[in-house]
């Protein structure tokens, strides 16, 4: 029986998931250490997120008022990583490792560079930035907000450099080196979480010296892989101060659309986010915790949404569109069986879960009951609206994804959630569901690209 199983399943991945290009043995091996990472990630997320709970609502209510900004801001030097993942695979694919190398050091360069100069602008203009996004919480709110902004703004250059490196090691397929270092980082803010907020009750002073500590010691480490453990790359520390233009260019190609499509999507979430602290710091508290539950969901497919940027990036460098369609074609059936997987496995354990948050009781029935919509509706819209762009991406189609994506977020998400958040008053219930309403639009705009011949007409090395 146990035979027939394995032959089966055996046969359904070379069906599904094997080509000319790669096959499915070497897709899983990319993965899986992905699907490790994410979950790691998240999981650690939504205990740092209950280990903060434990100081109050009004400390969960800044950190995440500040971390949509720090979302919207670290998203934008991790879409210039995205774009030396691209430029590496497809180098990957073509066989040149010259330039490969050369495109993993331009990439920690130029998103090194872009995280340090986002940093100074937000420190030095905190207070109106602060005021002008939040200034209708309270004055306990808002202090504790400024303490986190700034202290986890001298952090971007850290995480950048961590990004920067496992973007470019994930381009090659060394997916295992890159959940290797993020895990390093990610467990150590746990780590120091627990000592600074739950054991010294230092509260949000205490999860910024976590953050930060663990960011650099993070950077630390992928710098001493990049210079003295890895033997494929080749890089030097002086080829992080050469600026090869032509290579900057097809990084950028890539990496400033999806820069400016991370700008204007996460702009929009952090204008929703404007909406819903007038709702009442209640509400704030509703979106947090839905938020964090919901990417608990949405692990599997996350890691689907990574993983297809390197399996495209490389057919695409071999020229081999056939394989890129058929795999494109089995991740997204593969997304919305995780989806639906996950939502079957998990919202039974609701209580257990949201519990974990010490959540006010008068919103725990309002929580199930957006966490219960969004999953039903991620099943059939959030593989399109998410993995398919990843992949159209990784094939040079950068720029249709990122204005698809920018208008769908600010027609829909933003002004369709004011109105049915605000106007109707449906609350933190009108804002989700304007949301569902974004991914349903933006995922049958990526399909009908799909189908066409555009997305891989890109020449990009």
């Amino acid at each position: 029986m146990l035979v027939r199983l394995r032959t089966q399943m055996n046969g359904l991945l070379q069906r599904n998931l094997s080509g000319e290009s790669m096959d499915y043995r070497q897709i899983l091996a990319l993965f899986f250490p992905i699907l490790i990472d994410q979950a790691f990630i998240i999981g650690l997320n939504l205990v740092n997120t209950a280990m903060i709970s434990s100081s109050g609502v009004a400390a969960v209510s800044a950190v995440n008022m500040v971390d949509s900004l720090n979302i919207f801001l670290i998203n934008v030097f991790v879409a210039v990583a995205t774009g030396g993942t691209v430029v590496v695979a497809q180098y990957k694919g073509s066989g040149n490792a010259l330039m490969v190398s050369r495109a993993s050091a331009a990439t920690v360069t130029s998103v090194a560079m872009i995280a340090l100069g986002i940093a100074l602008l937000i420190i030095g203009l905190h207070q109106p930035v602060l005021n002008l996004l939040f200034g209708s919480a309270s004055p306990e709110v808002l202090e504790s907000a400024r303490i986190y902004l700034i202290g986890s703004s001298t952090s971007f250059i850290g995480i950048a450099v961590v990004q920067a490196v496992c973007g470019a090691l994930r381009g090659i397929g060394k997916t295992r080196a890159s959940l290797a270092l993020s895990l390093i980082m990610n467990l150590l803010y746990v780590l120091l979480n627990i000592v600074f907020v739950t054991l010294l009750n230092m509260g949000v002073m205490g999860m910024t010296l976590a953050v930060n500590i663990a960011r650099f010691a993070g950077a630390a480490c992928a710098l001493y892989y990049l210079f003295r453990v890895d033997a494929t790359l080749h890089i030097r520390l002086r080829d992080l101060f050469h600026f090869p233009i032509s290579m900057l260019r097809k990084i950028m190609f890539i990496g400033l659309p999806f820069a400016a499509e991370q700008m204007f999507f996460n702009g929009g979430k952090l204008l929703t986010q404007v909406f819903i602290v007038s709702l009442g710091t209640y509400a704030i508290a509703t979106n947090a915790i839905g938020s964090s539950l919901a990417a608990v969901f949405q692990i599997p497919a996350s890691a689907l949404s990574l993983t297809i940027v390197t399996v495209v990036g490389q057919c695409i460098g071999r020229g081999n569109i056939a394989d890129a369609r058929k795999f494109i074609r089995s991740f997204l059936w593969l997304g919305a069986f995780s989806l639906a997987l996950m939502g079957l496995i998990l919202m039974p354990l609701y209580r257990p879960l949201v519990g974990l948050f010490n959540p006010p009781p008068e919103i725990v029935n309002d929580l199930f009951v957006v966490l219960l919509i969004n999953t039903l509706v991620q099943v059939p819209l959030w593989s399109v609206s998410f993995i398919l762009p990843s992949a159209l991406r990784a094939a040079g189609d950068s720029k249709f994804t990122s204005i698809t994506s920018m208008l769908t977020m600010w027609l829909f998400r933003v002004i369709l959630g004011y109105i049915m958040g605000i106007v109707l008053g449906y609350g933190i219930l009108g804002v989700w569901l304007a949301m569902n309403c974004e991914w349903g639009v933006r995922g049958a705009i990526f399909l009908w690209r799909f189908r066409g011949k555009k997305w891989y007409a890109h020449k990009l090395i």
